[in-house]
């Protein structure tokens, strides 16, 4: 059980050093980290969002994103595995009957993971929802569908299921991993974080007692966090990403390359056009921190007095970290060949997978609307839409 912030952020720091050395090593094999994700869920890291009247830690917005840079920095793909767990114990916060909160909040605290099934493929769109959650004869449900793109349903104990209810209203349904007619696939072949199993999930008419059932329709009828809390951990992932990148770009500069022999310095790290490139590059890996943590305090002052106003301000706060964290990414992963030389092209070194982490994981939704809805917002006062993407 860790018991505060300061013990999460310990623990989180504690473990990113851990991970770190075996990152490069899981991601050239597909080695799927079965064994660091048990071991940062031993640590009772996975339960400090849960409420401290149901036992947990209750960590702020601060610390979490923190705990996700942290873990980012050193592997990307573990850090993305436990995303949706808590995207979804907040769902059970905001829309779960005191019953449930009691049995699954106990569950988290007793180390079992939640896993998502959620985005669809071959759909109009990200929020055709076609899975189905039909209420039977005997008052449970059934639930039939295919979800793509499942992260970390592969490692989950409960997989909670997006799904529309007859009425065309969206619910989440928690279904037990080893439930009857539910298939988890590890399918997932993307360039990047190629750990994180983001397969496919099979439901087949899986049964579904009405306890495991949450209304997750609720949460847009009123201001929520939802979306901002979600974002705000892809935010951090980015930012991890590009802290670890640009901390390994610096240990190659001055531990491996050669300077250009116009320099007429000895090492390459003395080279003045180096050393203003990675002043750069800092300064971007800075701002994305420092909107990093401006988002995450919005989000917690909104926690305190959730309003229209100050839901639309953590919103929009968090949508700015996270379109910067992104391009950070991308820049500082980009520029560490640029800064390192001919021999980190090297496939042996395997320097490109932080590229490859972040251009894979900031396709999960497109900045240039995260953009859009800040100049609405700047400009005519218009409040972002309640969906949970933002």
């Amino acid at each position: 059980m860790i018991r505060d912030d300061a013990e999460a952020l310990r623990t989180a720091a504690e473990l990113a050093e851990e991970f770190r050395p075996g990152a490069s090593g899981r991601d050239a094999r597909r080695e799927l980290p079965r064994a660091e994700l048990d071991r940062l869920t031993a640590t009772g890291l996975l339960a400090v969002t849960v409420p401290a009247e149901h036992g947990g830690a209750d960590v702020s917005a601060v610390t979490l994103a923190e705990v996700f840079r942290l873990l980012a920095s050193a592997d990307a793909s573990l850090a993305q595995i436990p995303q949706s767990h808590f995207a979804y114990v907040n769902v059970l916060r905001q829309q779960g009957s005191p019953e449930q909160r009691a049995f699954f909040f106990a569950e988290v605290l007793g180390g079992r993971r939640f896993g998502n099934a959620q985005s669809e493929a071959g759909t109009k769109h990200l929020q055709d929802i076609r899975t189905r959650l039909v209420a039977a004869d005997d008052g449970s449900y059934r639930l039939t569908g295919v979800k793509n793109y499942s992260t970390g349903a592969l490692f989950a104990d409960w997989i909670p299921v997006l799904a529309r209810a007859e009425d065309d209203l969206l619910h989440v349904a928690y279904v037990p991993a080893d439930a009857p007619g539910l298939t988890v696939t590890d399918d997932w072949d993307g360039m990047g974080q190629r750990t994180t199993a983001s397969g496919t999930v099979e439901l087949a008419d899986v049964v579904v007692p009405p306890a495991h059932v949450v209304p997750h329709h609720l949460t847009f009828t009123g201001p929520q966090l939802h979306g901002a809390l979600a974002q705000l951990l892809h935010a951090a992932i980015d930012a991890g990403i590009a802290a670890g990148a640009l901390a390994e770009a610096a240990d190659f500069v001055t531990t491996r390359s050669r300077p250009w022999f116009e320099s007429g310095y000895e090492t390459a790290a003395e080279d003045p056009l180096l050393i203003q490139r990675f002043g750069e590059l800092a300064l971007r890996h800075r701002a994305a921190d420092a909107l990093l943590v401006t988002a995450a305090r919005a989000v917690d002052a909104a926690r305190g007095d959730l309003d229209d106003d100050s839901a639309a301000e953590a919103s929009i706060a968090v949508a700015a970290a996270k379109a910067y964290a992104g391009s950070a990414a991308l820049e500082i992963a980009d520029a560490l060949f640029e800064v390192s030389g001919t021999r980190a092209a090297l496939d042996g070194l395997n320097l490109h997978r932080h590229w490859r982490d972040a251009r894979t994981h900031t396709l999960h939704d497109p900045a240039r609307w995260k953009i859009q809805h800040l100049g609405r917002y700047v400009l005519n006062g218009i409040r972002p839409p309640r969906h949970g993407l933002l």
